[in-house]
């Protein structure tokens, strides 16, 4: 008797489904599945080649502890008087820059509100049934909300900005090793303005100037030229010299609220600490198009009623592990040592201790 070729092609179907089933019962994994990569993530000493007596040295020890062996680099400075207070992995701090990523987004933001393109509420279409204000927009880093905000502005409205706040010039006093970054002459070929306020296209930037522009929306606007005392008397000779000032103290609470939303529950979540110092952070996370590898960036300060510390984490590898929220967990473990540390209970004995010199000086003075 015949077998039919229908009847050949079930049999064979059927057994085929056995034999599989067969297999996942006793422990063998389906022949379609594949094995999860392996995120591999470089292992290196970041602070193997620093100088090290220049930095405070309880920040320093926290800050290496929580890179580890991470590609990257933190720089911490004192934004009420433009202080570096420590860099781990100066090689690094003291390149040539980075594409700031979406680091650049709270600098757009201002632009936007100082020029009326928007407000706090006022809300932009990023998807096709969805709508964001500033607020949600900055704490998920949305790029449509960025590229509207910057093609409004215009490359040189966005340019002029940028300049005046210091991107592409040298913002150190007395800095030898600091380089001056890079922004784009004429609009990015890629992306043009809309690129460039979302993900920073076309610009470098550097640790120091990142540290620099959140310093000045921590205290309110007085950008400080920073510095790094080098010596015994650079120390004890220390005072602070204003770069500029500006303007922007009424526009940054609807800035602040969007970093801090970030922290809260945005792509900075991983640097929240529920029981330590509150921080005010921006991740950014893009491809490096000149190193090749990826970038994570974090910026942020602690804390928001009386800022006492900016921290610019900075990771750079091939993995996508390599991110701004990763890089914003690096905060966190500097952060929650500080807090552990009493770090920030000591600047506020230290910042009440200088405006009792400060005031008995001026009281001499006037007699």
């Amino acid at each position: 008797m015949k077998i039919a070729p229908a009847l050949k092609e079930a049999v064979s179907i059927l057994c085929l489904v056995l034999v599989g089933g067969l297999g996942i019962a006793f422990g063998a994994p389906p022949a379609h599945r594949h094995r999860a990569r392996t995120r591999v993530v470089e292992r290196v000493d970041p602070a193997k080649d620093d100088i090290t007596a220049d930095d405070d040295p309880v920040v320093r020890e926290i800050a290496v502890d929580a890179l580890g062996h991470l590609k990257g680099s933190v720089v911490a400075v004192d934004p009420s008087n433009g202080r570096v207070l420590a860099v781990v992995n100066q090689k690094m701090a003291f390149s040539s820059g980075f594409e700031p990523c979406s680091t650049i987004k709270p600098f757009v933001a201002i632009a936007g509100l100082q020029e009326g393109v928007i407000t706090r509420d006022t809300m932009l279409r990023v998807a096709k049934r969805r709508y964001m204000d500033l607020t949600e927009a900055m704490a998920h880093s949305n790029n449509k909300f960025f590229e509207q905000v910057g093609t409004q502005l215009g490359f040189q409205r966005v340019i002029n900005y940028e300049q005046q706040l210091g991107l592409g010039q040298r913002v150190g006093f007395n800095i030898p090793d600091e380089q001056p970054g890079h922004l784009p002459p004429s609009p990015p070929a890629y992306g043009g303005v809309a690129r460039m306020s979302s993900f920073g296209e076309g610009i470098r930037i550097t640790p120091f100037q990142l540290a620099s522009l959140e310093a000045t929306l921590a205290n309110g606007g007085t950008q400080y030229y920073l510095q790094y005392p080098r010596t015994d008397m650079d120390r004890q000779n220390f005072v602070p010299r204003v770069r500029a000032q500006f303007d922007i103290a009424p526009l940054l609470p609807d800035v602040r609220d969007g970093m801090l939303a970030a922290v809260m529950y945005g792509t900075a979540h991983r640097s929240y600490d529920p029981d330590g110092e509150q921080d005010l952070g921006k991740t950014g996370t893009c491809n490096d198009e000149t190193m090749g590898g990826r970038l994570g960036w974090f910026v942020s300060y602690a804390d928001q009623a009386h800022p006492k510390i900016v921290i610019v984490v900075l990771l750079h590898g091939g993995s996508r592990v390599i991110s701004g929220p990763f890089a914003s967990e690096i905060a966190g473990r500097i952060y929650r040592g500080l807090y552990e540390r009493n770090y920030f209970a000591q600047a506020d004995r230290t910042a009440d201790s200088d405006r009792s010199a400060q005031f008995a000086s001026a009281s001499g003075n006037s007699q």
